[in-house]
């Protein structure tokens, strides 16, 4: 079995938020690999964690990706703060062809376009792949993956994650996928205070959740309890349609969250205050005016940094991100853009960010408690990974394995689901549910 096929059986995606199927990045004619370890958003210590307590596997799952797509090199990307932490320099030489590589504490040094051109001074044609620039990015935990799937004969069956925010200390934990998040808090005697609201995912890019019914996926990156008036909670609760209605009646049209935004400073055709600006009835008719719209990276800067009339322009463009992808149409561009000559002065410091956001007093850098595997239930979803769900290959009152395949890959791009633990399953039309032996 070669590695792109193992990787396929062993289910591992993207594991920094996006879900991606990692094996289908697997492609010729990249010479760099490119690995995020940027931790990308505020209160996020998990990469952290995992360089610090699971190097050696990393590094087993890079070797690997480099003989199989034959790359002649990897640049191992962490912030300043993070390189730090863990006594490594820019440019120190982590094994044969893997270089460390640090980024500036910035935001958001994650998004992999911003990435990228950090990294190998290469920017990504706008709307095409990273391939096309010769680089291959993967996630800290998804090469964890490839190299406990290489050396352990294990698929994805458990999660790294943080959990952080207004609680008295932050921890990292590694539990198995399907985890009810209302056990783990209990586990941990984490209480929700009254009005907090839980998100999956970093304070900017994050989704909120409900605590009593979400289970940790593949793509959990951490869990973090926030107060309602802090802003980072404050733009999860904006409504794209009262968003839209606003702009056309309060944009000054200053131009700052163009100024300000990342992708523009890349030299990308995205411009937000011409979305804010766009009629939604004239783009209903007429999408190709707003198809720019999937250039955006949704890292909210424009929304709480830029505006100063309380508008997000996120909001509006993920309006338009719905409106053309239901039209099916994409922008993909053909010329070479250049980064603009006042980019480095307009990164946003991570510290300024987090304040921006209302998180900083939270930052609290996470322990690592180890692993917790004392829960009822694992609730396996269907659809953790961009393309089709899963398909059942179990059926009601069967008894499986922790590492059994439980639902197999689709057609097309897909990618099959395992056991994280052992006991009798009950089959739904969006997951699978194994109820834990001795329970």
């Amino acid at each position: 079995m070669d590695l792109k096929e193992l990787m396929q059986q062993s289910g591992i995606v993207g594991a920094g938020g996006a879900g991606f199927p990692s094996y289908a990045k697997l492609a010729d004619g990249a010479d760099t690999l490119v690995i995020n370890g940027a931790e990308c958003e505020p209160l996020l210590y998990t990469d952290y964690v995992l360089l610090q307590k699971e190097m050696p596997m990393v590094l087993t799952g890079i070797k690997a990706v480099l003989e199989y797509a034959k790359i002649p090199r990897a640049l191992l990307c962490v912030k300043e703060h993070t390189a730090k932490r863990l006594r490594l320099t820019d440019g120190k030489k982590l094994d044969e062809h893997i270089f460390l590589k640090t980024l500036p504490d910035v935001y958001p040094m994650g998004d992999e376009i911003s990435l990228i051109y950090q990294a190998t001074e290469r920017v990504v044609k706008p709307g095409n792949l990273p391939i096309t620039s010769g680089v291959i990015v993967l996630n800290v935990e998804t090469l964890l993956g490839v190299g406990l799937a290489l050396k352990k004969s294990k698929p994805v069956l458990d999660k790294y994650l943080t959990i952080g925010g207004d609680i008295p200390e932050a921890i990292v934990v590694k539990v198995p996928i399907g985890t009810p998040i209302a056990e783990l808090l209990e586990k941990n005697s984490i209480i929700i205070p009254e009005g907090h609201v839980l998100i999956d995912g970093g304070p900017s890019m994050g989704k909120v959740i409900d605590p009593e019914s979400a289970v940790v996926t593949k793509t959990t990156k951490s869990l973090l309890i926030l107060p309602p008036d802090c802003e980072a909670v404050r733009t999860k609760l904006i409504s794209g349609e009262m968003s839209i209605a606003r702009a056309e009646t309060a944009c000054c049209q200053c131009t700052r969250c163009t100024d300000l935004c990342p992708r523009h400073l890349l030299g990308y055709p995205l411009e937000p205050h011409k979305m804010v600006r766009t009629a939604k009835g004239a783009a209903t008719v007429m999408p190709e005016m707003v198809v720019t719209a999937n250039l955006c990276c949704g890292c909210g800067i424009c929304e709480s940094l830029a505006c100063s009339q309380g508008i997000s322009p996120r909001a509006v463009i993920n309006e338009y991100k719905a409106l053309i992808g239901k039209n099916k149409m994409r922008y993909v561009g053909k010329d070479e853009v250049s980064p603009l000559p006042e980019r480095d002065w307009r990164m946003v410091p991570s510290e300024r960010w987090a304040n921006v956001l209302g998180v900083a007093k939270f930052d609290k850098v996470g322990k690592y408690i180890g692993e917790q595997t004392d829960f009822t239930r694992a609730e396996i979803l269907l659809r953790q990974h961009i393309g089709a769900p899963s398909v059942p290959c179990v059926k009601d009152g069967d008894r499986v394995e922790r590492g059994d395949v439980i639902a197999q890959a689709a057609e097309g791009l897909s990618l099959p689901q395992h056991a994280s633990v052992s006991g009798t399953v009950s089959v739904y039309n969006d997951r699978i549910i194994i109820e834990k032996d001795n329970a």
